[in-house]
């Protein structure tokens, strides 16, 4: 299996494989045409020049003046030979130029005329081309020309070879020297896997180096690091849930314990063993309020596929939390003054708004004076709908404000022991609220009161 960094420069090779043939294809096919070209347009030349020096007698044809097979190009065969024979209309040889002695050009019937092609001359080979002689227009013989190839067949033959060494040359020199970029370029990837190698439940504190370019590994490796803050912050969480949970949990277990312990230190009467049990009982509700309050936290932790929404019917909710705490109500004469300008409907788990609208009304009575007012009001507000929870009580310090929805934390509980709670009402309504996308906000002023903003999407 190839590593990533080879595949990298594998498939860059592939690709600049494929254009420098097709740069190479081209350049050999641009200079061959150039050099046929170039021998053609001496041939069409000659071609032009001995026809205007033609001179047939009867069936003979040959140069009206016969010095011009005296010219080099016509005597040698050594620099730039020209190849000159006349051929009469029954396929005789006529006149022939002195560089031929001997040999001669074959005629080929079968070729076009004025057309050029190859062949051989003694195992040379030549360029051609046979041109029909009229005279009255009447044909009276041909015209062969042919010019050399060995040189131009020797150019394309050497460019021929140096494109065919070169290529393999040139892509292994590409291949290391991408392999050598991509190593670079991937740099970043190394340091993200020394780095995920180190990281442990116990050691989350690892960050991967960002890149000094701000390229998709950086944000790559941006993103990493973001999750890792994620899950650090949430292993924390979790941590200290645990840590409180137990120590919450062991308080009334001990008093329970201890309650139980020096009820049976000696025998007492019905009243005393009445009151350490009705004692235990009510700590035993409390625990059992407790842990349903935890069991809900860990029911709801990002449960959002398990919502079920509806249409909500936001007045009955809070008719039905009143009614829930009616016996508080009427106990402590706390006066509820609603305001609802209309029936409210909302799409939301109807479930779920219930617990936030019960822990909300629950809190804020708890903390409300006796003989003190309880605001509800539910309104428009551009397009949303707006709730409002105001209590006349005790009121929450600024400085606890921002703590007030962290599990298991109560605003100054030592100085107010008569009010119980497990510090957990606050942390639900603040989950749930996360859940079902409803913006909570609280306001308060210490000995004067709280309120409670709720917006609902």
């Amino acid at each position: 299996m190839l590593s990533f960094k080879n595949r990298i420069a594998f498939n860059y090779i592939i690709t600049t494989a494929l254009l420098i043939f097709a740069v190479f294809f081209g350049i050999f096919s641009i200079v061959k045409y150039s050099v046929y070209s170039h021998i053609n347009s001496d041939i069409n030349s000659e071609v032009s020049k001995h026809l205007t020096e033609i001179e047939i007698i009867g069936n003979h044809i040959g140069l009206t003046h016969d010095n011009e097979w005296q010219e080099r190009e016509h005597n040698t065969v050594a620099i730039n030979p020209v190849f000159v024979q006349f051929y009469d209309k029954h396929g005789l040889i006529g006149e022939k130029s002195p560089n031929l002695k001997v040999k001669s050009l074959k005629f080929n019937k079968n070729a076009t005329d004025n057309q050029f092609f190859d062949t051989k001359l003694v195992n040379k080979a030549i360029r051609q081309i046979q041109v029909p002689i009229y005279q009255n227009s009447n044909k009276k013989g041909y015209l062969v020309i042919a010019m050399s190839l060995e040189d131009a067949k020797m150019v394309l033959k050497n460019l021929s070879n140096t494109l065919v060494i070169s290529y393999p040359i040139i892509l292994i020199l590409l291949f290391i020297i991408a392999r050598f970029i991509a190593g670079r370029s991937i740099k970043p990837i190394n340091s993200i896997i020394e780095t995920s190698n180190i990281i442990t439940k116990d050691n989350l504190k690892s960050r991967i180096p960002l890149p000094q370019n701000k390229d998709e590994l950086y944000i790559l490796s941006e993103t990493i690091n973001n999750l890792l803050d994620r899950i650090e912050n949430t292993i924390e969480r979790e941590k200290q849930f645990t840590s409180d949970a137990s120590h919450e949990l062991r308080t009334p277990l001990t008093i329970i314990k201890g309650t139980l312990e020096v009820l049976i230190r000696k025998p007492r009467n019905q009243e005393e063993y009445a009151d350490k049990i009705n004692f235990c009982v009510n700590e035993v509700d409390r625990l059992n309020n407790l842990v349903d309050q935890l069991l809900l936290l860990a029911r709801f932790e990002n449960q959002r596929q398990s919502l079920k929404i509806e249409k909500v019917y936001l007045n009955g909710v809070f008719s039905d939390a009143i009614s829930r705490y009616s016996n508080i109500i009427e106990s402590r004469n706390i006066h509820v003054l609603s305001h609802f300008e209309k029936e409210y409907y909302i799409q939301s788990d109807d479930y779920l708004v219930s617990i936030i609208i019960n822990n909300l009304i629950s809190n804020a009575l708890k903390y409300s004076k006796d003989n003190s007012n309880l605001k509800l009001s539910i309104s428009d507000n551009y397009g949303k709908v707006e709730c409002q929870i105001t209590d006349f009580g005790i009121g929450i310090p600024s400085e606890d404000l921002l703590k007030v929805f962290d599990q298991f934390y109560r605003s100054r509980s030592n100085e107010h022991i008569e009010i119980k709670g497990t510090g957990l009402g606050l942390s639900i309504v603040k989950r749930l609220c996360a859940l079902l996308n409803i913006d909570i906000k609280i306001s308060s002023q210490e000995n004067i009161g709280t309120t409670i903003f709720l917006s609902f999407q």
